[in-house]
């Protein structure tokens, strides 16, 4: 339930952030987006998607899943996530918080029955949010390109790069190619149980953004942008130090203001 509230509050909030850009006709290609035609062909793919197959797989799912089993599953999957946040961690030259994420993972998988209960955010072990495309950024990899990936939704060729990284840090991947096959489709059938509980619980949330943004395309571009900019400064506001401000220039963005 947790998870699903802070899901409606990052979408309200992209909302406040893109429906000014979302509104706005383009004229011009964005830098940043110079393959927009494109992606924008790949995003109406992944709507009809969604449309036909995933949305109502994920009602339904939404429908006989009790609450607290939805919450129990959706901790199940994040705490396998813990791995690949702690390395991710390390890499990143973070190891106070690495050691916090690796203890996480440790206690959730133990006394948290596997996951399904997460004991670490009981005991002030918090959740973070780290991956390998975060770890490209830091070591100076720039984003390049937007780019709308294929059934998985908006990327960056960056971002493209972190989800190979991500997937070769995910134990199910080692579980599909290595174990018995009898236990490799077991590794399929709980990655597909994770796409479908993670689409669920974003029902409320994709409703509220699809029925705000006069353009879906540019509304969930600038909300990934926005949203990874946060993630890689940890959430630290690029905010312009006032004395780097000459009086001219702050006349004329305060005349800005007024008009």
């Amino acid at each position: 339930m947790l998870n699903k509230i802070k899901i409606n509050r990052l979408v309200l909030g992209m909302i406040t952030v893109c429906l000014l850009p979302a509104c706005a006709t383009v004229t011009h290609p964005d830098p940043a987006d110079p393959w927009e035609g494109m992606n924008r062909g790949i995003l109406s793919f992944n709507d009809e998607v969604d449309q036909y197959v995933l949305k109502p797989v994920a009602k339904g799912y939404q429908w006989i899943t009790p609450e607290f089993a939805d919450v129990g599953i959706s901790n199940f999957f994040s705490n396998l996530k813990d791995i690949g946040v702690s390395v991710n961690d390390f890499l990143q030259a973070k190891p106070k918080q690495g050691s916090m994420d690796a203890a996480r993972f440790l206690v959730n998988s133990t006394v948290g029955i596997a996951g399904f209960i997460d004991v670490a955010t009981m005991i002030d072990l918090p959740k973070h949010e780290e991956d390998f495309a975060q770890t490209m950024a830091v070591w100076g990899v720039p984003r390049g390109p937007y780019f709308v990936m294929p059934f998985l939704g908006p990327s960056s060729v960056r971002g493209v790069g972190g989800y190979v990284g991500d997937t070769a840090l995910h134990p199910l991947t080692y579980t599909f190619f290595f174990a018995h096959p009898g236990v490799s489709w077991g590794a399929v059938g709980l990655r597909a149980v994770e796409i479908v509980d993670v689409r669920a619980d974003f029902l409320g949330a994709e409703a509220v953004a699809s029925e705000a943004a006069m353009d879906r395309y540019i509304f969930f571009r600038s909300a990934y942008i926005q949203r990874r900019d946060y993630l890689i400064s940890d959430g630290v506001a690029q905010l312009l130090e006032f004395d780097e401000l000459d009086e001219e220039d702050l006349d004329e963005s305060l005349y800005e203001d007024l008009e």
